[in-house]
């Protein structure tokens, strides 16, 4: 297998569990544990379901281990497109996945207060403790936002760049990425926004799902396996030592 391809599905893999990882743990697992309204209800449900809360720390931590992971990958795939892209999307991928990192740390110590694996309950009652605990979490994802819009944007650039995938998917990358940033915003100047604010992030989840698919079935355009200058370098660049 060529090495730019070997590069560009090995990235597509690494974003695929980040996408499997982020959906298992914040969109199904954290739902059944964290009631928004209720401390009582999630501290009962957290009890009830150690088993399963622990498995969301679990996913969280893989969040970190796949996005760090992509990130480096995409850094690897397109730094001799543009360099100063490319470290911009390792750099800001990097950076939300400590915010995530974080997030994981919070729902361990949730997890530890509820079952009293830390000694106790916490000042103020343990359900409360819990509570505060899951919407730190909650809104660290929430201002993660901010970085994953920025790591959209020079993906997308880099796709326009290379030639190497198609533009239209470069496009909405950076449309994508421009949407998350605005949600970030909107979700906390505006939380009742609803549905509009929902809509921003449509172009992030198609361009994720396009360049996903792209990355695991194609890798690269065939014009990236020619030998022009920038397919030579990055030719070079992806080749092992």
């Amino acid at each position: 297998m060529h090495p730019l391809i070997r590069t560009a599905r090995t990235t597509g893999l690494f974003y695929l569990g980040l996408g499997i990882a982020g959906m298992l743990g914040f969109l199904t697992i954290r739902p059944m544990i964290f009631d928004a309204g209720d401390a009582d209800v999630t501290l009962a449900n957290l009890v009830a379901n150690e088993s399963l809360a622990r498995v969301g720390v679990a996913l969280e931590l893989l969040v970190v281990l796949t996005q760090t992971l992509a990130a480096v990958w995409f850094y690897r795939l397109f730094r001799t497109v543009d360099s100063t892209a490319a470290g911009s999307i390792a750099a800001f991928g990097i950076v939300n996945a400590v915010v995530i990192l974080g997030s994981a740390a919070m729902l361990a110590t949730a997890v530890g207060v509820a079952t009293g694996g830390t000694g106790g309950a916490a000042v103020g009652g343990t359900a409360d403790t819990v509570q505060l605990l899951y919407l730190v979490s909650e809104n660290l994802w929430g201002v993660g936002g901010l970085f994953f819009g920025l790591w959209l944007m020079p993906m997308g650039w880099c796709v326009l760049r290379s030639g190497w995938l198609p533009r239209p998917l470069g496009w909405i990358l950076v449309a994508g990425g421009v949407g998350y940033l605005l949600m970030t915003f909107v979700g906390y100047l505006a939380p009742g926004a609803g549905i509009a604010a929902d809509l921003l992030v449509v172009p992030a989840t198609v361009g994720e799902f396009w360049i996903i698919g792209y990355l695991i079935i194609f890798g690269v355009r065939k014009r990236a396996l020619t030998g022009t200058p920038q397919a030579n370098a990055a030719l070079a660049a992806t080749a092992p030592a």
